[in-house]
């Protein structure tokens, strides 16, 4: 490709807009990491863990959109993003609820638990944003650019999200109903019935949820 080509105004909006794609449908991705992560104690093994897992989910990422028109044309693979994602928040919903009632997800005990369920949660996340950028952009070394600059966000987000899960009360129970929601939306695809949510009402309900998310502050003694 010419240099000219290469930083041509078309490729930055492109850019810009799978950027835009990446940060608007990670929102829920990262919840769910930061959820995940926080189910270890240690909060330097919980930055450990998601450095490395999101290295994991790098990879993989990019082994999705390289091979991403073949992946599409296989349901098997939507249907096991889906069945995982729903159960991510089935193990949620089922979990063990703390002296006040509230949940809290699971914990776990060893780092080399959380990674793999770090990069696999990303992995069922991807099916969706990147069929998403795929739609946006043909030219794969955009969407391979756009991936790497979603996973930095990512990592950013998933942090933030660690600590704001410790201040309001209705968070990551608002996080775990859009993973259901996107769960759905994969378990629709695969019965081609993906109109009955279809990606700007995902994104409506995401705000919705998120809003009400946020608009608890636990008191000083929950969050000790």
């Amino acid at each position: 490709m010419e240099l000219s080509n290469f930083l041509s105004f078309d490729v930055f909006f492109l850019l810009g807009i799978l950027v835009a794609l990446e940060a608007v449908l990670s929102a829920d991705n990262a919840i769910a990491l930061a959820s995940i992560s926080k189910g270890l104690e240690d909060k330097r093994l919980q930055s450990k863990a998601l450095n490395i897992g999101l290295i994991l989910a790098f990879v993989l990422r990019i082994a999705l959109i390289l091979t991403a028109t073949w992946v599409i044309d296989y349901w098997q693979f939507q249907l096991l993003g889906a069945l995982y994602l729903l159960w991510l928040v089935f193990q949620y919903f089922t979990s063990e609820k703390d002296q006040e009632g509230e949940l809290h997800g699971p914990s776990y005990t060893s780092l080399w638990q959380v990674i793999p369920l770090i990069a696999m949660t990303d992995l069922a996340f991807s099916l969706d944003s990147v069929t998403a950028a795929i739609a946006v952009s043909e030219d794969i070394w955009l969407v391979v650019i756009g991936a790497s600059l979603g996973i930095v966000a990512l990592r950013f987000m998933a942090s933030l999200f660690i600590q704001w899960l410790q201040e309001y009360a209705h968070l990551e129970t608002a996080g775990y109903i859009t993973v259901g929601l996107v769960g759905m939306r994969l378990l629709l695809r695969v019965f081609g019935l993906d109109e009955m949510l279809p990606e700007w009402l995902l994104i409506i309900l995401t705000v919705v949820l998120f809003v009400w998310g946020f608009s608890e502050r636990q008191t000083q003694k929950d969050v000790e």
